[in-house]
């Protein structure tokens, strides 16, 4: 029916993550059918707890059919008639990403991708999903996941879950410090090969993350003020929107993009036209998982690479704000830079070097 692995996600999804009580209700969504395990032992734990889930299967090829087709009118009769009129009576929200193939929207052409994004995922999920209820997201392994991630598939299966199910209330005491001089600081530097940036965060909210919001989790992010972005950086391998970008770079003044260069400059260049907001940041963040130590191509892992940070185009969060509006959120991230926090250095590469800090390296948290 499911395994003992699932089951103890399962477990720590419903307890931990979004701490489902009894009578809540909650919407158990599964993007492609590889994860029907996990969403079992989901089910079968929100039955045990008293509450009330609410199950939604979506096969990735239909998914795409929906999204080569659909236009302004399509995707916004769907948001009024069941997206947010669903959502907005749940308490909770699970997310299995569980596609085989994650090129599959590859094809997907520019106006169908805006129509989809301005009419359904920026009301149902960004607004109201994300500020509204106690949610979680995280992929599933498969064999197609693995070969991304250039492991063999059962080596690939003991990482995903020790990732997953990593200790995040010792990864939580050890943010705390990073947290503490974060609050304090005005001017944030990165520098490394290719990357040399800097900006400001004064008086920005930080938010830590440690298992609630993303399975696997392990970040502590803000928003760098609006136009004080300047200078480069180059980023690692992602995925967005179907596109598979081997390294992507940017040149910012003031805060917006200025020129960019990338292994698919038609695809990044009609991303950062999707909008304004799109050349501008909407959030910074620290990576700090220590399971997790290279891309692979999906960013609920990539993002939370120990050693990494990522400055997000497009779309803040409310919890977290500096204004920008975008119909995208795209987490590129940067490996292995030096961090200068008002010109002290924190990190060397991909070490922390500071006494307060050295507790969240690698090996003092596995």
């Amino acid at each position: 029916m499911y395994s003992n692995k699932d089951k103890q996600l399962a477990v720590k999804i419903l307890d931990f993550s979004v701490e489902l009580e009894e009578d809540q209700h909650i919407m158990l969504q599964l993007a492609g059918l590889n994860g029907v395990g996990l969403l079992r032992a989901l089910v079968e734990g929100c039955r045990k707890r008293g509450a009330h889930p609410f199950v939604h299967m979506q096969d990735t090829e239909i998914q795409r059919l929906l999204m080569e087709h659909g236009d302004r009118s399509f995707w916004k009769k769907q948001a009024e008639v069941e997206g947010l009129p669903l959502i907005k009576q749940m308490d909770a929200f699970v997310g299995v990403r569980a596609s085989l193939n994650i090129y599959e929207n590859a094809d997907v052409d520019k106006e169908a991708n805006q129509h989809y994004l301005e009419q359904f995922a920026k009301p149902v999920h960004l607004e109201e999903r994300v500020n509204n209820t106690n949610w979680t997201v995280l992929r599933y392994p498969s064999e197609a996941f693995a070969m991304n991630a250039k492991m063999p598939t059962e080596r690939f299966r003991q990482f995903y879950y020790d990732a997953c199910l990593l200790d995040y209330s010792k990864l939580r005491e050890a943010m705390k410090p990073l947290h503490e001089r974060l609050k304090n600081t005005d001017e944030v530097h990165l520098k490394g090969e290719s990357t040399d940036i800097r900006f400001s965060v004064k008086d920005q909210s930080w938010v830590p993350c440690f298992g609630k919001r993303n399975i696997p989790d392990g970040e502590l992010f803000s928003s760098p003020l609006l136009d004080s972005v300047n200078g480069h950086i180059t980023y690692a391998p992602s995925v967005y929107q179907g596109k598979p970008f081997e390294y992507v770079q940017l040149e910012v003044e003031d805060g917006v993009v200025t020129d960019f260069d990338s292994s698919n400059n038609d695809a990044l260049k009609e991303i950062l036209d999707t909008d304004e907001g799109a050349r501008r940041f909407g959030e910074f963040s620290f990576g700090l998982n220590p399971i997790i130590d290279s891309p692979m191509y999906d960013i609920l892992f990539d993002e939370k690479i120990y050693g990494s940070n990522h400055l997000t185009l497009g779309q803040d969060y409310d919890i977290a704000p500096n204004g920008n509006e975008s119909n995208i959120h795209w987490d590129l991230v940067c490996i292995g830079a030096d961090v200068y926090l008002d010109g002290e250095k924190i990190r060397e590469g991909r070490t922390f070097v500071t006494d307060d800090l050295k507790p969240l390296n690698p090996g003092n948290l596995t």
